[in-house]
Parts: C-alpha cells; sequence; structure tokens
C-alpha cells in the first residue's frame, strides 16, 4: 500500500465532513416531516430522537460525531502544532464526545416546567448537551483565532470570523 501525503489524507477528511454536515442536515430536514411532528422554532432538535423514528436521530448524532472526528483530523494536518490549534482542537473532541453521549440518554419531551428534566437520562442529556454546545463554540472561536494567523487563512478571515459568528448566533 503506498502512504498518503498529509496533503491527500487532510482533504479526504475535509471532503468527508462536508458530506457529514450534509447528511446530518438532510436527516434532520426529514426527521421534521415524520411523526411525531415538533416544531422547528419552539421544540429542541433533541426531541426528534423521541417517538418512533428517535433511532434515526440517535444515528444522527453518532453521525454527527464521526463528522467532528473528522473536521479534527483535518485541521490537524494544516500547518504546525500550536497551542491554539491543540486547544480549539480539544475543545472540538469535547463537544465531539457528548454528541456521541447524547444519542444513548434521550431528552425529555413534554415537561412542561420548562428546562427541568424529569428524568435520570433527560437530566444526563440536558447536562451533555449543554456541555457539548458550550465546548464546540469555545472550539470554533479558539480555533478562529488560530486562523488568523495560519497559513493561507489570511484572506478568509473576515469570512471565518462571519461563520464563527453565524454558528454563535444558531447556539443562542
Amino acid at each position: 500500500m503506498i502512504p498518503q501525503s498529509p496533503d491527500t489524507a487532510r482533504r479526504r477528511f475535509a471532503v468527508a465532513a462536508m458530506v457529514g454536515v450534509a447528511v446530518y442536515v438532510l436527516v434532520d430536514v426529514v426527521l421534521q416531516f415524520l411523526p411525531p411532528h415538533y416544531s422547528v422554532v419552539s421544540d429542541a432538535e433533541s426531541n426528534l430522537a423521541v417517538g418512533p423514528f428517535g433511532w434515526i436521530m440517535n444515528l444522527n448524532f453518532l453521525g454527527r460525531a464521526v463528522t467532528t472526528m473528522c473536521v479534527i483530523a483535518a485541521i490537524n494536518r494544516v500547518g504546525r502544532v500550536s497551542r491554539l490549534r491543540r486547544t480549539g482542537t480539544l475543545f472540538l473532541g469535547i463537544g465531539d464526545l457528548c454528541s456521541a453521549v447524547l444519542a444513548f440518554f434521550p431528552t425529555d419531551v413534554g415537561v412542561e416546567s420548562g428546562l427541568s428534566p424529569a428524568t435520570v437520562a433527560g437530566t444526563v442529556h440536558l447536562y451533555v448537551a449543554g456541555t457539548g454546545f458550550l465546548a464546540a463554540l469555545v472550539g470554533i472561536w479558539v480555533l478562529t483565532k488560530w486562523m488568523r494567523s495560519g497559513p493561507g487563512f489570511r484572506s478568509a478571515y473576515p469570512t471565518i470570523v462571519f461563520f464563527a459568528a453565524l454558528a454563535t448566533a444558531g447556539f443562542a
């Protein structure tokens, strides 16, 4: 077997990550049309993992974890190792692990008291999701700062900041 160059591996991981994002979004959209029907605006995405088709969303959570691993692998093949890159990918990795854990702890749906979970699984889900979202957000911003001085990112930096801000708005 011929060894791959770092550029080839990086490209493959990056393409796999982009395909993973597209599949993730597509599955989320399809699940919106399957019963039980949840509101895209007022219900959490995690609610899609509850009900007769919940197993599909649980697979999607695992797929998101694999996608994030591909992102981390691609990023780790760019430029020299730095503290910012290590820190950013560490936080993305924590978010990645949390995403995988969500598949095994369903959220509580229909709890009238807001964010107060009714079951142990719902409690675990709530804390793991919150930790994962915050870790991913920190990872995104640390990596955004890393890209400011990274190889080949200077001209794209305003676009990178825009997408980091968009991700922040999405998390909010």
